[in-house]
Parts: C-alpha cells; structure tokens; sequence
C-alpha cells in the first residue's frame, strides 16, 4: 500500500484504509473520501502541496498532510 500522496498525476486508486483520527478523519469522510472510493490525481502543485482529485464527479483539494493519511492500492 501507498499514500494517496505518492500517487503520481493521471492515476487513478482506490482507498484501502483512513489513518487520521478524530476531528480530521471526520473531515476526510465527510469529503466523500470513504474506503473503496476510487480517486482520480488530477494535479499536484509545484510543491506536492495541495493535491487536486475527482472524488465521485466532483473536484476536491486536499492538503499533502492529509493525503498522507489516506492508504490506496
């Protein structure tokens, strides 16, 4: 398994675990970001942070530390 934050752009992963505890794992779910759900990378910024996906048809930013709580295959 990888982080959703090794992932290269183009690529699209499917969600194995959430890592992140309380308050932020929470967020993480209520972005529709749940285990099984297939993300698309559209784009990373110059410095990997953020990274912009495709969740369930829309489009989604997230920061590289919380992409590092998310485990894809």
């Amino acid at each position: 398994m990888k982080c959703l934050s090794d992932a290269k752009v183009g690529e699209t992963v499917k969600v194995v675990k959430l890592e992140g505890k309380g308050p932020t794992k929470r967020r993480i779910m209520d972005m529709g970001i749940t285990k099984g759900t297939s993300i698309y990378i559209r784009k990373v910024a110059p410095l990997g942070d953020p990274v912009e996906l495709n969740v369930r048809g829309y489009e989604l930013s997230v920061r590289k530390t919380e992409a590092d709580t998310i485990q894809v295959e």
